[in-house]
């Protein structure tokens, strides 16, 4: 048996850019008849094939295994019982499968070193069922001391999946090791996975024979930054987004700037070290899966994956069907009862194709009699609660409060409106929403100065940030941009009235600048202008929230603190465990965003505004706009001036707006995660002092600011890790970014957007009255229902994206929700284990107090006839889509 020391040399210096230590990705508890506290999963993994191996070590308490006899004078003798899916005839003649060590948390007082590890080998029993049963025992001696790690190493060709590993018979009891991680082929790396027991340690705690175990695990996931990525690495490290365009393609077209410069600011991602360009040495060459580390992705769990599967079927094999069955990509919709076959007879699907049926049950169905596919889509919540709702303004502006995008709407505060940008190239900055206008369309029941002054007046303000993308997006065949400014008025009844909207053209060529403000009018053609207007801006804000409130504020934002949460937070560091859960299957989902999604010639470039510059332009919003301090909820409110703060009010602030469907229920929510993360926090962190000393969590800190967001390294407004407090904000900011905030934009994508022309995703013609000597404003004035469709997206954007949209929006039957499931390491505390019931408490009494909201007519901005309920941020849901339900992380 070698001297642990001599170990952890040998796993610190053989093949350091293929190190495989662990972290778990998702954590599970083991089955209830082990664990004496918390409750058993009601989802259970499964895997396709026979590649991947579920396995349980579990040690002698089970009916079929002898008492192990335990005395402080001789050795222990231990049993682990083994089950796994079977991996097949290969595991049969090798007759051993894993190597397992045991590693004492205490060091030998004699020579001050880790004591030896001590061996066993799991070996095929039984099979039982679909699980193959193995068995290894151990001997442990009188003085080993508590079992604090076990090193296993994987004596198969392929990969196993290891679920959870319990140790019985010891003198110190029974011993918890939560895994649920991917073990690597020894074939693949020597180095030996580690598992930690499920006891939380800060560092400065950590038990005398683990430290020198903690800081190598931590040392091996960090990697050395060279090399590219192998499938079954499991390292962390940074890059710029620098694989979106393909210089190397045969067409031109396809080159991106790389993000995550001074030129372009953005969020860093995972490294995976492909080769780089040919033609642009900056970028990195494009493949045809993306490197993701092993345990942040589980493409072969059946279940687990049933969302992020469905979306590859879709992305990878039915759009391409659908643009050859569609054919002429310009074609639109001649009229809107072609839109209604969408949901009533569907696009046929070639009979070769019919396997989509199996891949895409929900899209594509059997429609005749003689068994023709086609893919039919489900009508949409709102489509079936009130088909015209979409027509009315009244929708229009309450979906600013309570739909798929809460998160734009604005107090006005300076008047007269204006413009920041530079006159010399954008032309005039001052708005054409003058005094006037909006005394005229609110009907003089107060003055401006009155509406300003008593909270009256909001806007969708996307002018400035969209301008400078005008004449480029211009120059892109199919489509169309302006700057846009929405003006409300707040009623009596607390309901949003739209007054006004402003597009505006800057100066193009030997064009000068145009702008024109639209109002709802009392005849027909101003009331079709403004029909159309109202078509431009929806446009506009579908691309802003897909680009910066969807995509940059949850999605890329997070994946630096997954990252440097893997290379600074040990796998035993309370704090890690804590978030862990919230990071589940963002970084595989992200890949295949920059797989498919925001890639060049993707689905956003493709089907949404603003084209070919989408993603950059999500880079001048991170540039201007996002601050961490400003991803709380109540600094988002107030930023904005929906809230200000009122230590006399519920939740300590006062709504600009009280009937504010998404404040009033995020809120709650807001206020639940930071007192269950106040209650862990300050059960590790009694004293203040110990969250400065706290060097892994001041280095994870450190380096999401330094190198996660490294072109903001040096804003002045990064909060600092001083005391417990200050590490409770952090934490439930990141929690609620990957929970609420995500739910709030996501899964009301189909039930919003599923009938696309509520929320059209892109506008691809001008406005009749820019040019109205042409042959378009004769066409306006003949036809102004044809020029509102010729508008709209075309049908292989519009089917496109509903597809997707589709996908997006539904939950996998394994989701895990916030609140919902303990994780094993809280549920062996009983103080964490007491607070996470209360948490839970909490998100039930949301979910009822969401319910009661409901049916409360006299809040207008959330239910009423024909108008879907607000339900986006209650806390559980079933499978599918279902426009409720927040889920622990951005899993989709």
């Amino acid at each position: 048996m070698m001297n642990a020391s001599f170990h952890l040399h040998r796993l610190s210096s053989t093949q350091p850019s293929s190190s495989l230590l662990p972290k778990p990705f998702i954590q599970r508890s083991p089955p209830a008849n082990l664990l004496p506290i918390g409750r058993r999963r009601s989802s259970t993994l499964k895997f396709q094939g026979k590649q991947k191996c579920l396995l349980s070590i579990r040690a002698s308490i089970i009916d079929d295994v002898k008492r192990v006899k335990t005395s402080k004078e001789n050795a222990s003798t231990a049993k682990a019982v083994i089950r796994a899916t079977d991996p097949g005839l290969l595991s049969n003649l090798l007759g051993n499968t894993l190597l397992l060590e045991l590693v004492s948390a205490d060091i030998d007082s004699a020579t001050g070193l880790e004591k030896e590890t001590i061996k066993g080998y799991a070996k095929k029993v039984k099979t039982e069922n679909d699980e193959v049963i193995y068995e290894s025992e151990f001997k442990v001696p009188a003085g080993f001391g508590e079992v604090g790690a076990i090193l296993v190493q994987n004596e198969l060709y392929k990969e196993m999946f290891l679920n959870n590993i319990v140790l019985d018979g010891l003198p110190n009891g029974l011993i918890n090791f939560n895994c649920s991680s991917w073990v690597h082929s020894k074939f693949d790396s020597s180095i030996k996975r580690i598992f930690f027991s499920n006891k939380s340690y800060l560092p400065n705690d950590t038990p005398t024979g683990l430290k020198k175990l903690r800081e190598t695990d931590l040392e091996n996931l960090r990697g050395n930054g060279k090399g590219e990525r192998k499938k079954f690495d499991r390292i962390y490290d940074y890059d710029t987004y620098n694989d979106l365009g393909d210089p190397d393609s045969s067409s031109d077209d396809l080159a991106r700037p790389v993000l995550g410069s001074k030129i372009h600011p953005y969020p860093r991602r995972c490294r995976t070290g492909r080769p780089l360009s040919k033609k642009d040495p900056l970028s990195e060459t494009r493949s045809i899966s993306v490197y993701v580390p092993r345990d942040e992705t589980f493409e072969d769990v059946k279940v687990s994956t049933f969302g992020i599967s469905t979306l590859k079927s879709v992305l990878h094999a039915f759009l391409p069907t659908l643009e050859v069955i569609l054919l002429n990509p310009k074609l639109g919709f001649p009229h809107f009862t072609e839109i209604d076959t969408l949901f009533k007879e569907g696009v046929p699907v070639p009979k070769d194709k019919n396997f989509f049926q199996l891949l895409l049950p929900r899209l594509v169905k059997t429609v005749t009699d003689g068994g023709d596919e086609a893919l039919l889509f489900e009508s949409p919540e709102m489509m079936e609660r009130d088909k015209f709702s979409w027509f009315r303004d009244e929708e229009f502006s309450r979906q600013t409060l309570a739909g798929l995008n809460p998160y734009s709407l604005e107090l006005v505060t300076e008047w007269p409106l204006k413009s920041k940008l530079d006159p010399e190239i954008y032309g005039s900055p001052e708005s054409l929403i003058t005094t006037e206008l909006v005394q005229r369309e609110i009907r003089g029941v107060m003055t401006i100065d009155e509406a300003l002054k008593q909270k009256k007046m909001f806007i969708l303000d996307y002018h400035d940030l969209l301008l400078p993308y005008v004449s480029k997006v211009r120059e892109i065949e199919g489509t169309t941009l302006y700057g846009s400014r929405t003006l409300f008025f707040l009623t009596m009844e607390g309901t949003l009235e739209p007054i006004a909207i402003e597009l505006t053209r800057p100066p193009v060529g030997d064009k000068p600048q145009w702008k024109q403000v639209f109002t709802p009018g009392w005849d027909g053609t101003s009331c079709w202008l403004w029909r159309l207007a109202k078509a431009h801006v929806c446009a506009h804000d579908s691309g802003y929230h897909q680009l910066v409130i969807h995509w940059l504020r949850t999605h890329c934002c997070t994946e630096p603190y997954i990252i440097a949460a893997n290379r600074q937070l040990s796998a035993m560091h309370p704090i890690y465990r804590l978030l862990h859960p919230h990071f589940r299957y963002t970084m595989e989902i992200n890949a295949l965003a920059r797989e498919s999604l925001i890639n060049a010639g993707g689905i956003i470039e493709s089907c949404f505004s603003p084209g070919k510059y989408a993603i950059e332009l999500s880079s001048a919003a991170y540039e201007q706009l996002w601050r961490f301090d400003m991803e709380a909820l109540p600094a988002d409110l107030i930023r904005r001036g929906m809230a200000v703060e009122d230590p006399t009010a519920e939740h300590g602030l006062k709504l600009s707006i009280e009937d504010y469907p998404f404040a009033n229920d995020g809120l709650i929510l807001w206020d639940a995660i930071k007192q269950w993360v106040r209650d862990y926090v300050n059960h590790y962190y009694p004293d203040s002092s110990l969250v400065e000393s706290d060097k892994e969590l001041q280095d994870w800190w450190t380096e999401v600011r330094t190198k996660g967001h490294a072109d903001k390294k040096d804003e002045p407004w990064w909060p600092v890790l001083k005391t417990p407090e200050d590490l409770v904000n952090v934490l439930t900011t990141i929690i609620w970014v990957a929970a609420g905030h995500h739910a709030a934009v996501n899964f009301g994508q189909y039930v919003y957007a599923g009938y696309f022309p509520n929320r059209p995703t892109i506008a691809r013609t001008n406005m009749p009255t820019e040019d109205p000597v042409d042959d378009e404003y004769k066409n306006f004035l003949h036809k102004p229902e044809f020029a509102l469709l010729k508008c709209f997206p075309s049908k292989i954007q519009a089917t496109t994206v509903m597809a997707v949209l589709d996908v997006l929006s539904g939950h996998s039957p394994d989701e895990e929700y916030l609140g919902d499931q303990t994780e094993p390491s809280w549920a062996e505390n009983p103080v964490i284990k007491a607070a996470f019931e209360q948490f839970n408490g909490r998100l039930k009494e949301l979910e009822g107090i969401i319910d009661e909201r409901n049916t409360n007519l006299s809040l207008k901005n959330r239910t009423g006839a024909g108008v879907v309920p607000y339900e986006l941020l209650k806390p559980f849901s079933k499978p599918g889509v279902t426009g409720m339900g927040v889920p622990n992380s951005i899993s989709i």
